[in-house]
């Protein structure tokens, strides 16, 4: 005889709420999920050389770990990897990037968290010299990631075209833009784009991802409108139905209060 469908959803909250706290109890609901933080290119919008990805590749996996993630289960990637000899960075492009989730993912099998900061144009977002369309990003995070949860998130001009790949009832795809539309604050003197400011100011007041992801929308929203950004880039967000009533109890983990100043000071573009 079939479960009735309340049975399945309840066993399914039951399954992840044992997850999570499990995970608590070895150190963080994050303790064994998989990261990565890909900064996809190293120039402003102006062509020039910049470090604006780059700061925010090396200043999100700080704050990922500060929130729960194991530093043994979390990797960087730059274009130019040489040039931080003193930080461990892989090179940016696909197939590093594959290979690596695909081994992390295996070590750390719990969920995935993928960030994405670079350029990004209406068929995908820059990775080293080339686009990575969303077909592809897809492919790779349905092989390493399964039906296990995910959170993906796309910093870069045009990211909205990400979410009708990605999107997926285990998923919480988070955009820095419309499909149509471009981001901003990736100049050669900017330490951050907008939203990639707006997600590390957000962070450590944030309880979880749901929450998180509406605070740097509206953190976003608002300086767009302080500094005349037009039109607005209006991130987007998608939650599958199966993540949504569990995102609550992947809490991350609370932040000493000199950490808030911090992050508070250093994330204004």
């Amino acid at each position: 005889m079939a479960w009735p469908a309340w049975t399945r959803a309840f066993g399914l909250a039951l399954a992840v709420w044992l997850l999570a706290a499990n995970g608590a109890a070895a150190g963080g609901a994050f303790s064994n999920w998989a990261a990565i933080v890909v900064a996809g290119d190293w120039h402003a919008h102006s062509g020039a050389p910049s470090e604006v990805f780059d700061n925010a590749r090396r200043d999100l996996a700080k704050a990922f770990i500060a929130t729960g993630v194991s530093p043994a289960n979390i990797s960087q990637f730059s274009v130019r990897p040489g040039n931080y000899p003193k930080e461990t960075v892989l090179k940016s492009a696909p197939q590093p990037v594959y290979d690596r989730l695909m081994t992390l993912a295996k070590q750390a099998p719990d969920g995935c968290l993928i960030y994405f900061t670079s350029h990004g144009a209406p068929t995908g977002v820059v990775v080293d010299d080339g686009i990575w369309n969303p077909n592809a990003v897809a492919q790779m995070v349905d092989a390493a990631c399964g039906d296990r949860p995910t959170v993906v998130v796309v910093s870069a001009c045009f990211s909205g075209v990400f979410v009708p790949a990605l999107e997926g009832p285990n998923r919480m795809i988070l955009t820095a833009a419309r499909p149509d539309r471009t981001s901003f604050g990736c100049g050669q003197a900017d330490r951050y784009t907008y939203f990639d400011g707006c997600f590390l100011q957000s962070l450590p007041q944030s309880h979880d991802f749901t929450a998180l992801a509406f605070a740097t929308r509206a953190c976003v929203a608002k300086l767009e409108a302080d500094t005349h950004a037009s039109p607005p880039s209006e991130p987007q967000i998608f939650i599958g139905p199966q993540l949504r009533p569990m995102l609550p109890l992947y809490a991350f983990q609370p932040q000493p209060s000199h950490a808030l100043a911090s992050a508070r000071s250093s994330s204004t573009p």
